[in-house]
């Protein structure tokens, strides 16, 4: 549904505004549990945000056209459009509280595989060209040179380690340096012994089929953040392997939501973190912009080392195991004792997690923001006129910012954005211009996936017509340089450039929307900071390089 305001079209669905903490309304209830276990298909067999199920619907039930104009109709995917006019920022359902519209903003659940090709276009495809998309897109496997390229990839000249994900119809050349999850979990990466993947929505069936066939039944930890019925479902779907585990992690704040997606990859030659924007489900992984940065192999410490031993300049492996410890849980400790026996040295990378609390004193500067804003003042770069270098932050959600820029976005946000070491100081933080990157409806409408897209983008029609404020920062999605324009984005990212972006102070990518929930806000007149959720990403320093 379309709705005219005056902010522009939106598109809308249907949102549930209860406030409750990790509200049912966007998982499936038992009713609908025993229609998937007899075979129905109104909807993704899986945890699901309402946002998920209206992309699921009408790429499962689209609209029907007689075959004369399929003939002459042309997928949207398949024009050759370089326009990007139109006005109008893409909706989804999700709630106006921001912890909430964190909720549905990552709840990008499981849709059935079978759905993971564009269907943008009201055409009713055969049961035998569905079965060739989901082939397409489920049985993704590498020719000779794309092997070969990954090997160089491992081997090549990138210090940064930062990737984008594969997309399925783009120009293969786009395509070159980039990974898909079955790159990673490759055996030209390492032999695995065991792995543990951290993510917020999780296809157990598929993620079991992009490990290589001879590491399917090696030990693998699954953490989670899923309660109650989805939580049941989640488990259900393991039953058979029983090579998996799980961990719940614990979510005791409102409307928080285990956002974290990161990788630990034990091997016979050594240890890999693989810190990530993507869910564990096809659609994730198929024709969407995401973000990996890979480590380097970890090679193990020699037997008895102790105390900081393959301690890194950036801190990364006690802020990894700092991270891990605030999972308080024993199914941890097993790879909590592996990283401490590795050699993490090599790591340029500094870590930036949230984990749910309220903290003070010196704890309130060791996740969310008050963690970026300590490390910008400890190891950024000092850069004349500094103050005229913008900040530009993309997500691909959006929670609430409050009535006015300053309840948040402008004020202790921003403040953590433009921090700089002492001797950058004679600016005005307010007067650092703020680029907010994010799709537009006809973004969406032109995408590869088409409208189904907006489905991984949720923005409240509610919270977007409280903060109209918020729009005047905004600017659409474009790629042309990676050849993603039309790969909507799931990757977030946060950086520093300067005004002609010929140089950079900072780059993070990370799973943290734009949201208190996932960054934290402040409480008690600042002495406290509070954040609801789990999130993880790596920032990039020149200093580190």
């Amino acid at each position: 549904m379309l709705q005219e305001g005056a902010h522009g079209k939106w598109t809308v669905s249907s949102s549930d505004e209860s406030t409750e903490e990790n509200s049912d309304s966007e998982k499936p209830s038992t009713s609908s549990l025993l229609d998937a276990a007899r075979g129905r298909t109104s909807g993704p067999q899986y945890p699901c945000s309402e946002a998920r199920k209206a992309a699921h619907k009408r790429k499962a039930s689209p609209l029907k056209l007689s075959d004369k104009k399929f003939s002459t109709e042309i997928h949207p995917a398949e024009k050759q459009r370089t326009s990007q006019e139109g006005l109008g920022w893409c909706l989804s359902s999700s709630d106006e509280e921001p912890e909430d519209q964190e909720k549905h903003a990552h709840k990008e659940t499981l849709k059935e595989e079978k759905c993971d090709a564009p269907k943008e276009h009201p055409l009713n495809l055969h049961k035998d060209d569905e079965l060739l998309e989901t082939q397409k897109a489920e049985d993704y496997s590498e020719m000779p040179s794309e092997a070969q390229d990954t090997w160089d990839l491992l081997n090549g000249g990138n210090p940064f380690r930062f990737f984008l994900t594969k997309v399925r119809g783009i120009k293969q050349s786009y395509n070159s340096g980039a990974l898909h999850i079955k790159d990673i979990l490759s055996p030209l990466f390492g032999t695995l012994i065991s792995s543990a993947q951290f993510n917020y929505c999780i296809d157990v069936e598929w993620l079991v089929r992009q490990y290589p066939q001879e590491f399917r039944k090696k030990p693998l930890l699954i953490i989670h953040g899923e309660k109650r019925e989805s939580k049941a479902e989640l488990l259900a779907q393991a039953r058979p392997y029983e090579n998996i585990s799980f961990c719940q992690a614990k979510l005791d704040i409102a409307f928080g939501t285990h956002h974290t997606k990161m990788m630990l990859l034990l091997y016979e030659e050594g240890l890999r973190v693989v810190i990530h924007t993507s869910n564990l489900i096809a659609d994730d992984w198929h024709q969407k912009t995401q973000g990996i940065w890979l480590s380097p192999l970890y090679p193990r410490l020699p037997q008895g080392t102790t105390g900081s031993a393959g301690e890194s300049e950036t801190n990364f492996k006690s802020d990894l195991i700092s991270y891990l410890m605030a999972y308080n849980s024993p199914a941890l400790k097993e790879w909590i004792d592996l990283i401490q026996e590795h050699d993490l040295s090599e790591t340029r990378v500094y870590l930036l997690g949230s984990t749910p609390g309220r903290y003070q004193g010196s704890d309130k500067e060791k996740w969310g923001h008050l963690r970026l804003r300590k490390l910008l003042k400890e190891h950024s770069s000092s850069i004349p006129a500094q103050e005229s270098w913008p900040v530009v932050g993309q997500f691909s959600s959006i929670g609430s910012m409050g009535a006015d820029g300053s309840k948040w976005l402008c004020s202790e946000f921003q403040e953590s954005l433009v921090a700089a070491s002492s001797s950058v100081t004679n600016f005005l933080k307010c007067d650092v211009p703020v680029h907010l990157v994010y799709p537009t409806v006809n973004n969406v409408r032109q995408s590869l996936e088409g409208y189904p897209a907006g489905g991984s983008l949720p923005y409240s029609i509610q919270t977007a017509q409280k903060q109209l404020w918020l729009h005047s920062y905004f600017h659409k999605w474009s790629a042309e340089i990676s050849g993603r324009s039309h790969a909507m984005p799931h990757i977030k990212t946060y950086m520093r450039p300067s005004p002609d972006f010929q140089k950079i102070a900072w780059f993070l990518v990370t799973s943290a929307n734009l949201s208190k929930a996932a960054w934290g806000a402040l409480e008690k007149n600042g002495t406290q900071l509070m954040i609801r959720s789990y999130e993880l990403g790596v920032l990039f320093l020149p200093s580190a390089f």
